[in-house]
């Protein structure tokens, strides 16, 4: 458990910088898992927007590589 986060990154068994980290996910991936943990407590709709933006911008990246 990392001290220095907020409380609602504390609430997970997991917190997500640790989960992030230990798996190596990428900056955007990791984005989104950020906003995704902590729209509840902190910002609501605005961070599944912010979510949805990297989200978005993943599959876009992904539709032109393949």
């Amino acid at each position: 458990m990392n001290p220095s986060n907020p409380d609602y990154y504390n609430k997970y068994a997991i917190e997500p910088l640790d989960f992030i980290h230990a798996n190596n996910i990428t900056f955007i991936e990791g984005n989104i898992i950020k906003y995704i943990c902590r729209w509840r407590n902190k910002n609501g709709i605005e961070d599944l927007e912010k979510a949805l933006t990297y989200l978005q911008y993943l599959l876009d990246k992904e539709k032109q590589n393949s």
